[in-house]
């Protein structure tokens, strides 16, 4: 089932991260931006995640991919980019769900990233807000349970 949530946020994008749990793995979004919460995303599985702007398919290893579409620009005001954006953005090597975190693009404020997962696992989608007054910005929170 697709995880949406909408808002006007005008956050970017300045990490991309993973860790292994004992029942799930979870990649991390993390957000910079001019307040502490965050509420733009939509995270699905999708048949093939189509790169930003060109809409090409975005090759992905795994038996099943999720499509996580931020409402966040990878780059900032002057153009430049915010994070590295790539095929193997994160090192998932060996991991017991995740299977390769790629890049999609950055797009008209929005990046999409393709997360190829071993199977169509049950997952879970939430917002941690910022930490006020620190450099500490919302963060986007992925989790794909290790079975059904």
């Amino acid at each position: 089932m697709p995880k949406t949530q909408m808002s006007g946020d005008s956050e970017t994008v300045v990490d991309v991260r993973a860790g292994r749990h004992a029942c799930y793995d979870r990649l991390v979004v993390d957000l910079g931006g001019s307040d502490n919460e965050f509420a733009t995303y939509d995270v699905r599985y999708v048949d093939v995640v189509r790169q930003e702007g060109s809409g090409e398919p975005v090759p992905v290893r795994g038996g099943a991919v999720l499509q996580v579409s931020v409402g966040a620009s990878a780059y900032d005001e002057d153009g430049q980019p915010t994070v590295a954006l790539g095929p193997e953005m994160v090192d998932v090597s060996g991991w017991r769900t995740f299977r390769q975190v790629a890049s999609a693009g950055s797009f008209e404020g929005w990046t999409t990233l393709a997360l190829g997962v071993r199977a169509q696992l049950p997952m879970r989608v939430f917002v941690l807000e910022g930490a006020p007054y620190s450099d500490q910005g919302p963060r986007l929170v992925i989790d794909v349970a290790h079975r059904w």
